[in-house]
């Protein structure tokens, strides 16, 4: 019976042990994100084959066709091309002074007084400042290509597009994921579109690996940098 309670606290500093370990392990992000899964065209039937001829219709290509993306299924390519910069500045200054003066009552000519003092003599006086400066600046650049599929025509012809490019350099893998909708006037000659003309466009650009979780802050570091920290 007296290793019993042993037994208890081993098992409870075991308990503390894994708890504590399964909170240090952090789970690697997936490479590819089920979100921008590609859409693929539906496929048609064959076409029937007619031999003796060296006409075959499986092989085709029409010379007149539009090269642009248009239905779902189609590829299209997006240029890159963000660069924002934003800066704004703040400045407060307010100041206040009052001042007032009360002179002693005279009654029948003679000022009015207690134990020969003047009571009803005051002054008061206040003085406040407020002093504020404020300032931010941010600026992004981005510039690559990444081609994405149409996934959706909506009824009015825009195309909703989606994709991902995963590369793997050494030790990780770096992404960039995008989603949005486009016109068709905006699609180039060449089957391309500036991703400035993408409505509800959502970029990611991030990666995982060694190098993305040496530049990343731990757990605990997040903890002492959120709300919940009351310090």
């Amino acid at each position: 019976m007296s290793s019993l309670p042993l037994l208890l606290r081993l098992f409870g500093a075991a308990a503390a042990t894994l708890l504590f370990a399964s909170g240090c392990v952090t789970t690697p992000e997936p490479v590819h994100d089920p979100k921008f899964t590609p859409v693929y065209p539906v496929s048609s039937a064959k076409p029937i084959q007619s031999g003796g001829s060296i006409y075959r219709a499986s092989g085709n290509y029409l010379i007149f066709e539009d090269p642009r993306a248009h239905n779902v299924g189609d590829l299209l390519t997006i240029l890159l091309e963000e660069k924002t910069a934003a800066s704004k500045k703040s400045s407060t200054s307010t100041g206040k002074d009052s001042s007032y003066n009360m002179a002693t009552p005279t009654i029948m000519g003679a000022p009015l007084r207690v134990e020969g003092q003047e009571v009803f003599n005051n002054s008061f006086s206040s003085a406040g400042a407020f002093s504020g400066d404020g300032s931010t600046t941010q600026s992004n650049s981005l510039k690559a290509s990444i081609t994405v599929t149409v996934v959706d025509v909506l009824a009015n012809g825009n195309l909703m597009i989606r994709g991902e490019k995963v590369m793997t350099i050494n030790q990780g893998d770096e992404f960039i994921r995008l989603s949005g909708i486009i016109r068709p006037v905006d699609i180039s000659p060449n089957n391309t579109v500036s991703s400035a003309k993408i409505a509800n466009a959502e970029i990611i650009v991030g990666g995982n690996g060694t190098v993305a979780n040496a530049a990343k802050q731990g757990w605990l570091g997040r903890f002492f940098n959120s709300d919940w920290w009351p310090f």
